[in-house]
């Protein structure tokens, strides 16, 4: 797996080369500023929302009145972080939720970067065509999208069940991120899987089998959301194009 993640992290610096050489630019620029603009207002809206959250699930188990009877440092410390983790996660859970909601409106741009990338990388002719394959080609990315978002909103929901044990909870953050970094790198590294005929479950079941090419590519994504503005504009592009460019080279029948 660690060679996976490896292989998954130099294919960003690949996609960077790949992009200036073909001058790709345009692709990359509109839809990472509409991306931008829409993870903004989320975030300012849902980082008010997620602390109210927080608040009322303490009031409502009893976690603030049981701290104020035993009135110790050491507990209020435990579950003011505990009460931390849980809003890290909280904020995971939005973002993953809005991640699927602009793989699902991006999807044809997506579709259309990924054929594009290997097209040039093959040198042969390409034309992109919004015919019937090709919509069928994007029920199915949506389909496996929503199938995604279900999943990992299950092991979501375990996460923040587990966020409120003390300790325990304080690794939750970190498995939510690895979870979060496997299924966004699960979507884009499923456009190469459509491109090759791939039938959905056998997709899923190739992927699986290479987690650390989808954890790979999840985690640089991630990654460049810690550069404001500019991590953001190109990140959701850049991220198909690199899933694009590290399973070129792979089997994938």
């Amino acid at each position: 797996m660690l060679k996976e993640i490896i292989i998954a992290f130099q294919s960003y610096v690949k996609a960077h080369q790949f992009i200036t050489k073909h001058k790709l630019w345009k692709w990359i620029i509109i839809p990472g500023a509409l991306y931008t603009i829409l993870f903004i207002i989320g975030m300012y809206f849902f980082l008010g929302l997620s602390g109210d959250a927080v608040a009322w699930l303490s009031h409502f188990i009893g976690i603030d009145r049981f701290l104020q009877h035993r009135q110790s440092a050491a507990l209020s410390f435990l579950f003011i972080m505990g009460g931390s983790m849980v809003h890290v996660v909280l904020v995971f859970f939005f973002f993953s939720l809005f991640k699927y909601l602009f793989l699902i409106i991006g999807s044809p741009l997506f579709a259309y970067l990924s054929q594009q990338t290997e097209a040039l990388i093959t040198g042969k002719d390409f034309q992109f065509q919004l015919n019937r394959e090709l919509w069928a080609d994007l029920r199915r990315a949506n389909r496996l999208a929503l199938r995604n978002a279900f999943w990992q909103s299950v092991y979501i929901v375990c996460i923040l069940i587990l966020a409120f044990i003390p300790l325990i909870g304080w690794i939750t953050p970190v498995i939510a991120i690895f979870i979060e970094c496997y299924y966004y790198g699960f979507s884009m590294c499923d456009y190469s899987g459509q491109r090759h005929n791939l039938p959905a479950a056998a997709s899923i079941a190739y992927i699986s089998n290479h987690k650390g090419l989808a954890i790979g590519n999840g985690m640089v994504f991630y990654g460049m959301h810690f550069v404001p503005i500019v991590g953001w504009v190109l990140a959701p592009a850049y991220a198909v194009i690199a899933a694009t460019i590290s399973l070129y080279h792979q089997n994938l029948e």
